[in-house]
């Protein structure tokens, strides 16, 4: 009968070959999904981006309507009708009459409205290009997560195989009597922590799939495939906080569609403030005569033109209220706007401090920690070969090379989409040299 080891080999012969030939035919149906591949396929096929980008498109029809003048009012009259006889040529002041009205606002009404309606169209079109930094960030960073939970899932895999050679060592020096059954046992524990590990890994991976897939618009059951690491190196960022905030200030989608928003409220105070003088109406009227006069001639057409204009006399309720009701409206824009300039301020500083945290580390691993930590497990595993390392100092060293190498991966990918935060929140697309 088997033991637990040679089981465990067996099996994970036939996963491997198994996984193999799966791989194989996952391998020609599915695409490698780059980085900038994932953030154009978002972009264009994310719902939540098309309904803003409708909405953009909407309010961007506004400003005309807004700025031109109210439709003109035909009107048909019948005019002192006898209703005994219902002639139209009985009465001499009988008239039927075609009419036309022309409502006239005073001037600079019409260019106030439609300057409020057409900055209103600007910030939604600056809150598109704001979600399409956000999505980008977003995509960012959830690809940059599968990306550690492969290589996370590579390491697992490496470091099963290392202590697979650690357990046929410890067996075999168990069976001529220089090892202890308890070194066995020790490592299959290990490798069976291993295996929960790789369990663990692939779940966490098969959440930010179905997270990417939503946000690319497509089946959260499409297979992601990413590219292997490259080892490009990271880049250094010398911009201070202050400097990139006043790129932020001057580039970031946000602030510039809440400064537009300001704006608009202005033009809605001085359009509050024309409301303080009258409208006016036009009128002009034709009215068509039937009959003959007392002394046999025709009676003639009559033509009328009427003029007319509300009188705003109620300014205490409601002009006044209105320019108040706008100008509260203006303060609440331009709060909104300050608080926002602290939150990017802040957004600033927590993704560049964490890009530059994550940089250093990730230069400590390559640099030190790592070259170190496998050149102790090699070390380790010659000494113990030969009786003069014991074998739980064995474990350790490698227990040790799996948690530094998850969190080099771990740093990597934190850097990674630290930077992505820090470009978004900048208002860019790239904030490094």
């Amino acid at each position: 009968m088997k033991n637990g080891h040679e089981w465990r080999r067996t099996n994970s012969y036939v996963v491997s070959v198994v996984a193999l030939f799966f791989g194989w035919q996952i391998s020609v149906a599915a695409e490698v999904l780059t980085l900038e591949a994932a953030v154009s396929q978002a972009l264009a096929s994310n719902p939540s981006l098309s309904v803003i980008q409708a909405r953009a498109q909407a309010l961007a029809a506004l400003p005309e309507q807004r700025g031109s003048l109210p439709e003109p009012r035909l009107s048909l009259n019948a005019q002192n009708l006898p209703v005994d006889t219902f002639s139209v040529s009985q009465e001499a002041m009988t008239q039927m009459q075609v009419g036309i009205s022309q409502m006239l606002p005073f001037p600079g009404k019409l260019s106030l409205q439609q300057q409020a309606a057409q900055l209103e169209a600007d910030a939604a079109g600056k809150a598109v290009d704001e979600l399409r930094l956000q999505l980008g960030k977003d995509v960012k960073t959830v690809w940059w997560n599968i990306f550690y939970l492969d290589r996370a899932l590579d390491t697992v895999q490496r470091n099963e195989s290392l202590l697979e050679q650690v357990i046929s060592v410890a067996q075999t020096k168990y069976q001529v009597g220089q090892g202890a059954q308890q070194d066995v046992l020790l490592s299959q524990l290990e490798l069976s922590k291993l295996e929960l590990e790789h369990v663990r890994l692939h779940g966490m991976r098969r959440k930010e799939e179905a997270r990417l897939n939503t946000l690319l618009g497509r089946s959260t059951d499409t297979e992601i495939l990413l590219p292997e690491p490259r080892g490009e190196p990271l880049p250094s960022i010398s911009s201070s906080d202050q400097e990139l905030l006043q790129a932020a200030l001057q580039q970031r989608p946000s602030l510039s569609a809440q400064q537009k928003q300001i704006d608009s409220a202005q033009a809605r105070i001085d359009l509050a403030k024309k409301n303080y003088y009258p409208d006016y109406s036009i009128v002009a009227v034709y009215g068509f005569r039937s009959g003959s006069n007392p002394d046999g001639s025709e009676r003639p057409d009559m033509a009328s033109v009427l003029f007319s204009m509300n009188l705003p006399i109620y300014t205490s309720s409601r002009q006044k209220q209105a320019v108040d009701q706008r100008t509260n409206e203006w303060l609440q824009q331009k709060y909104l706007l300050d608080d926002s300039r602290n939150q990017v301020a802040g957004e600033i500083s927590s993704a560049l401090a964490g890009y530059r945290q994550a940089y250093d580390q990730v230069r400590l691993f390559q640099d030190n920690v790592l070259p170190q930590a496998r050149q102790t497990v090699e070390s380790m595993l010659a000494g113990y070969q030969v009786n003069k390392v014991d074998f739980l100092s064995l474990i350790r060293s490698e227990t040790s090379l799996y948690e530094y190498e998850n969190q080099y991966w771990k740093a990597l990918s934190a850097a990674h989409q630290a930077l992505a935060q820090l470009a978004a929140a900048v208002g860019k697309e790239s904030v490094h040299e």
